[in-house]
């Protein structure tokens, strides 16, 4: 693990950096606040220790920096201080950081509270592990290209705008926001199942290879489900198995594979079946030339209550701009 010391007395960066490569990580050093965001920035490192009090930039004030640019690749952050008074770890705290570090700290102290912070960052790692295993059917049909990137973006684009437009409140919160962002690219993971003659054919299916292809969403969500069995906090892993087993279903009911019916069918997968048509049909296939945006936008518009939930057209409409970046991109 690669720690990040900011602290501008020497000495007392010395003595902790040697702790902290006792207990086996790589460190990198600062000695105020704005050396310390600019080593942050460009090496990342997913711990930082800063002292509270530094001249040019505070342990503090280098926390909110911290905060405002990290994005989605969170950073455990923990404040160094003289003492433990009440007042100074509540700042702390406040300005967003994760713990704090009493000098002079002890190395148990130091290593149970790295402990946690390593804990906190390998939570981020189901995301990278999904998103590997969501990458296989992408191996099989090399077709979909950064198909699976831009899920995640467009998909959780359009669940921020319902959580900020207080739509559909009862589902849609922060953990569905991440969790979204998180499952949206194993919608297709079920492909996995389908065998190469049907998945890889250039021409239309027959009657039998779409019955067959059809399955993929029941093989994704019984294998999602499957793994929840083994696992106590699954609430994401559930929400992939619902989209995997519905993001085919319509509005209209004439979906598959149940025939859901309107809000029968889990927001979730509302928000990931536009996601993918307009993926699809923006995109470049073998079959198909890429439609530009505005015919894209049309189909869409023009299948509001049939295929897809009127609501999340609306989203659709009111962020297309941001799906034609999102679309450019990650070409």
């Amino acid at each position: 693990m690669k720690i990040l010391i900011v602290d501008a007395n020497h000495s007392e960066r010395q003595e902790l950096e040697h702790m902290v490569q006792k207990l086996g990580h790589e460190t990198l050093t600062a000695s105020n606040g704005e050396e310390g965001f600019a080593i942050w920035r460009t090496e990342g490192p997913r711990i930082v220790i800063a002292n509270r009090d530094m001249p040019v930039i505070n342990g503090l004030e280098l926390c909110h920096q911290i905060r405002g640019a990290e994005g989605s690749r969170y950073t455990y952050i923990m404040i160094l201080t003289a003492n433990d008074d009440t007042e100074v770890v509540v700042n702390a705290l406040d300005s967003g950081a994760d713990n704090y570090l009493t000098r002079p700290c002890s190395l148990a102290e130091l290593k149970a509270k790295l402990g946690v912070g390593e804990r906190i960052v390998e939570i981020e790692s189901r995301d990278t592990v999904i998103f590997a295993i969501s990458k296989l059917v992408e191996s099989r049909d090399y077709e979909t290209g950064h198909h699976l990137e831009r899920m995640r973006h467009y998909t959780r684009l359009v669940a921020e705008y319902l959580y900020d437009n207080n739509i559909y409140r009862e589902h849609v919160n922060s953990s569905f926001i991440e969790n979204i962002y998180l499952t949206s690219p194993l919608h297709d993971i079920g492909k996995v199942g389908i065998p190469d003659h049907i998945l890889l054919k250039t021409d239309r299916l027959d009657d039998q290879e779409w019955e067959i292809m059809k399955t993929h969403t029941i093989i994704g969500y019984d294998t999602l489900m499957a793994t929840c069995n083994y696992q106590l906090k699954t609430d994401y892993l559930q929400m992939g198995a619902e989209i995997a087993l519905s993001h085919h279903e319509k509005w209209d009911g004439t979906g598959y594979p149940h025939g859901l019916v309107g809000n029968e069918i889990p927001v979730s997968a509302r928000i990931v079946a536009i996601a993918d048509v307009y993926d699809a049909l923006v995109s470049k296939r073998v079959y198909k030339n890429a439609y530009p945006h505005g015919v894209s936008r049309a189909i869409i518009i023009n299948s509001t209550g049939k295929h897809f939930d009127p609501v999340i057209v609306e989203a659709f409409q009111a962020l297309e701009k941001q799906f034609v970046e999102i679309h450019q991109r990650y070409r």
